[in-house]
Formats: structure tokens, sequence, C-alpha cells
């Protein structure tokens, strides 16, 4: 749904929801620059897929908690043909510390990581954003364990996560002044590729869908078209907002 002639940024490309949205907003006259904290050689066939559908790509390796992969990421995107228009901050991690065992530096690894990590690029992008009028685009990708609190608690991600929905909505504030918008995407259980870390054993992942109203986990791809569709002029309207694709489980 994504209009063509656009330049995105999708962090944690490599895999789940980020290598969906890159297949999905693939086609002549996109570019994109993808991002991976170290999975180079998944990033590189997702890479080859989307240049098969006719997509220009640009691959940036690094961990959003250093201040050097910023920088690298906002480089590709000031070297985008046509700017960049669109920022999806997607890369992101769970942990599930008990509370009473968090530590400071447990907690700050998730702030760091996470939150630090979005405004250190944001506040790079922003200019291009800013500069695209309209056009401009952030969608960020939340968690329901900011949203919901019983099962299984992640209180360091919780945390980190609820500062995204605030962060995002200062940046729709801002972005408002030059039409362009600023939303936040909450996934609920999603479905995890082969071989992908998972925070729950087999038997937690059963328990947990008898929990979604819709009665299934959701795919990549479900949290994928969300983002789609806020990225798109169809969308122009919306700033500000968190949309949950999570099957009810907010409900």
């Amino acid at each position: 749904m994504t209009d063509n002639g656009r330049g995105i940024l999708v962090t944690g490309a490599a895999s789940g929801i980020g290598a969906a949205l890159a297949r999905r907003v693939a086609s002549p006259g996109v570019s994109l620059v993808l991002h991976t904290r170290g999975n180079r050689a998944k990033l590189e066939v997702v890479a080859e897929e989307v240049r098969a559908l006719g997509a220009a790509v640009t691959l940036v390796l690094g961990d959003l908690a250093d201040s050097r992969t910023a920088l690298d990421l906002v480089a590709a995107a000031d070297a985008l043909p046509g700017g960049l228009t669109a920022l999806v901050a997607n890369a992101g991690f769970a942990d599930k510390t008990p509370i009473a065992e968090l530590s400071d530096a447990g907690l700050e690894r998730s702030l760091k990581g996470i939150v630090t990590g979005l405004h250190r690029l944001v506040r790079g992008v922003l200019p291009s954003l800013k500069a695209a009028r309209e056009s401009g685009r952030l969608v960020t990708v939340g968690s329901f364990v900011a949203h919901v609190f019983r099962g299984n608690i992640f209180a360091a991600s919780a945390a980190a996560k609820a500062g995204v929905v605030a962060y995002t909505r200062a940046v729709a504030a801002e972005l408002s002044q030059t039409r362009g918008t600023a939303n936040i995407v909450v996934p609920g259980y999603i479905q995890k590729e082969a071989g992908a870390h998972r925070a729950l054993d087999e038997a937690g992942w059963r328990a947990v869908t008898e929990r979604i109203p819709l009665g299934r986990l959701g795919s990549p791809n479900d949290v994928a078209a969300a983002i789609d569709f806020l990225l798109c002029k169809d969308a122009g309207y919306i700033t500000g907002q968190a949309l949950h694709v999570d099957g009810g489980l907010t409900l």
C-alpha cells in the first residue's frame, strides 16, 4: 500500500515484523535502509528478496545502544536518492527478569537500547522527515507488555516500551508543524520464525493463545500490514495514535 518514490528506514529487519514489512513495501521506486544488530546472513536474504521486487536496498548493522549505529543509519538515510521520508523503529528485545531480580544495569539496558536508541535515531532523521512535509512518517513498534499486566510480566521491557509510546506522541506533536505523522503499532503475541529467540516455551505459547479472543497468535505480516497502512498517503490524518494489533488481547 505504501506509495512509490519513497525512502524508508526499517530497524530490526532481518526477521519477523521488520522483514515482513520490507517485503510488503518493496517495489520499483522505493529505496530501503534495512538494519539488524548482528544477523547479517538473514538480512542479506531479505535484501535479495526486496531487490527482486524492484526496491533499492542499503544494509546497516549495529547495536542501537551504541551511538555510532544511529550515526551510520542517519548517514545511509541521508544518502538515499530521494531522501528519507519514513522511519519504522521496529528493533527491540524482551527482558522478563522478575522485578526483585532486576538490577539497575538491567533496567538501564532496556531503556538505553530501546528508548535512548530511538531518540538518537529520530534526532538524526527528523530534519529529513520534516523536509518531507506531509509525506513524513514515523512508526514505532511498541509491545503489549506495556499495556497488559497479567500472566507474564516484563517489567524492564514494559518501562521501555511505555517510553516509546510517550516519545512517539511527542514526535507527533513536533511533526504536525509540517503535517507529518508519528504513530505506534502495538503487537500482541506474534509467531516467531524457526530458530528465533523465544521468551516462552511451547507450553507458555499454548497458554497465552487461550487468552487471545481471536484464538490465535498474530503473524509478522499482521503487524506489517498495519505499519504499511500508517506509512501511506491515506493515513495522513492519523497521528499520535497507538494501534493495537493483538487479536483482542487488550479487550
